[in-house]
């Protein structure tokens, strides 16, 4: 058996050496080349080597750099930001996106704070004039942080974060987040309150939200009008958050009293209808920028990908199911059988599908069905498009417009868990279900409603017929005729004299002229010969 090769990573950004080392003590081979990412004709040449691109923010993953990454499988982001990341096309390709959302939470929760004491208190004013000669002490009169109304709009990982250092600060903190649970908010020390409460209540806002069509310009000219007068706002989220130019109307007409910016519409921001105000703080974009959080990331995806490259787990991925490595080891048989359950009824449909329905029964309805169902989807799809992979599956599914559906129940039979996957067309549907035993060894427990105990093999031949006298010497003999050795089989039937169905192992993949020789005996329903990768 030739030598497993070890899996390959280019780093094209500025990355620690700390970083760089990880990779290679888990073993994977590691080129260095931080500047190669300002070069896209030169990456463009070579990242068909790797399978892995390690990159910051200078490297852009476009779709024509795509198109060259013949063996890639895995970009990782340092950093949260994706935007240098086509994303769907990437998933188009079958390549995982990662980031590393948290190693640089606690630095951009405190760059937060500290705009909010600096904007509080008109420090870098203060420290201008001061710098400047001058003693204007009358001249910069602040507020208190103690026993303000703090509104945070986002009460995830980082704004969590700012909501327990306010929460220290002795402010009454209010959050706004759809997806905030009672629960959590008393954990935080935090009060849930709808949007237009906190607009109408706090003294502060701060922003921890990502840009999307819901959260664009959620400090719109009309959201603004309905704050406090004389509150004070945050944004070290994104750019496009706020209406820059209703902010400034409201800045001027002294509404909002002032502004800490960390973040903007259009980036690098070298011009800014607030750029110049009195009562506006703004930074470039600093909310990541320490040296901790910068190592952290970095060793964050190292280790991320060098996982993924190396056993299997997922995390912190933008187009595919996150999976923990002990997940991956336990889930390993079922992601096999879910995949042969979909490859199997991929291989016998011919016709455009319409859904693709999938049950869980027992035990695995507990484990991570997300990772399951891409398994099913992409073992459905590979029979038409070889190319289809876990990543790329849903993406082809959606395209086509076909529909999934899952159900998970509790031990209902004989199994301690199965999956059964039903698909669906314009003419009929199609099932089959499957289980791991304690072997490992996935295995077909139904066919056609038909109950079963086959193994899976990489050649099989599937057939369907009446069940009259003769079928098993029929095969057999066309098998030997042709060259075929048939290494084991399994049969099952409904019922005496009704329906039918072999499944033959073979040592080798069958010529499509046996198929036609057993059709033309007029015996048999359906002759299909099957492949199963990896079986």
């Amino acid at each position: 058996m030739a030598p497993q090769t070890k899996p390959r990573v280019l780093v094209s950004d500025e990355l620690s050496e700390t970083a760089v080392q990880i990779f290679r003590d888990r073993g994977v081979e590691v080129d260095y080349m931080p500047k190669l990412g300002k070069d896209k004709e030169k990456l463009a040449e070579i990242i068909g080597q790797y399978d892995g691109l390690a990159i910051r923010s200078a490297t852009k993953v476009t779709d024509k750099l795509l198109a060259n990454a013949t063996n890639l499988k895995v970009v990782g982001r340092a950093g949260i930001g994706v935007d240098n990341v086509d994303i769907p096309a990437a998933s188009k390709k079958g390549v995982i996106v990662m980031n590393t959302p948290f190693g640089n939470s606690i630095t951009t929760a405190e760059h937060a704070i500290a705009m909010m004491f600096a904007v509080a208190r008109q420090l870098p004013e203060a420290s201008v004039s001061t710098h400047a000669g001058k003693w204007e002490k009358s001249k910069f009169m602040g507020v208190e942080l103690f026993n303000k109304t703090l509104g945070v709009i986002g009460a995830g990982n980082i704004g969590g974060i700012v909501c327990d250092r306010a929460v220290g600060l002795k402010m009454k903190v209010i959050a706004f987040d759809p997806f905030l649970s009672e629960e959590r908010a008393k954990q935080l020390g935090v009060i849930k309150v709808e949007l237009d409460e906190l607009l109408a209540r706090a003294d502060f806002i701060t922003l921890h939200v990502p840009l999307t069509d819901k959260t664009r310009n959620i400090l719109s000219r009309e959201n603004l009008a309905k704050t406090k007068k004389g509150v004070r706002i945050i944004n070290c989220a994104r750019g496009g958050l706020i209406d820059e130019a209703a902010l400034k109307d409201a800045l001027d007409a002294g509404h909002v009293a002032g502004a800490a910016l960390d973040v903007f519409e259009v980036e690098p921001a070298t011009e800014n209808v607030l750029f110049g105000h009195p009562n506006v703080v703004v930074t470039p974009h600093l909310g990541a920028s320490t040296n901790e959080a910068q190592e952290n990331v970095a060793l964050q995806v190292a280790e991320q990908m060098s996982d993924y490259l190396l056993t299997g787990a997922v995390q912190n991925a933008l187009n595919m199911p996150n999976v923990s490595a002990e997940e991956a080891a336990v889930m390993g048989p079922w992601v096999k059988l879910a995949s042969h359950l979909g490859a199997f009824i991929g291989q016998m449909t011919e016709e455009p599908i319409k859904a693709i329905n999938i049950l869980y029964d027992g035990r695995v309805a507990d484990m991570n069905i997300a990772a399951l169902n891409q398994s099913v989807i992409a073992g459905v799809l590979k029979a038409q498009n070889p190319d289809v992979n876990l990543v790329s599956a849903p993406v082809v599914a959606k395209d086509k417009g076909i529909q999934i559906s899952t159900t998970r129940q509790d031990k209902s039979g004989a199994f301690d868990a199965y999956i059964k996957v039903t698909m669906v067309t314009d003419k009929r549907e199609r099932s089959v279900a499957g289980t791991c035993f304690s072997d490992g060894k996935p295995r077909f427990i139904q066919i056609k409603g038909i109950n079963i105990d086959a193994e899976v093999g990489e050649h099989m031949l599937y057939t369907t017929n009446e069940d009259v006298p003769g079928i098993i010497g029929l095969l057999g003999m066309t098998m030997g005729k042709n060259g075929v050795n048939i290494a084991n089989f399994t049969l099952g039937r409904s019922g005496v004299g009704q329906d039918a169905i072999a499944l033959l192992y073979l040592d080798q993949a069958i010529d499509p002229k046996v198929v036609d020789t057993l059709e033309a005996t007029g015996m048999f329903q359906q002759v299909k010969p099957l492949h199963f990768e990896g079986a």
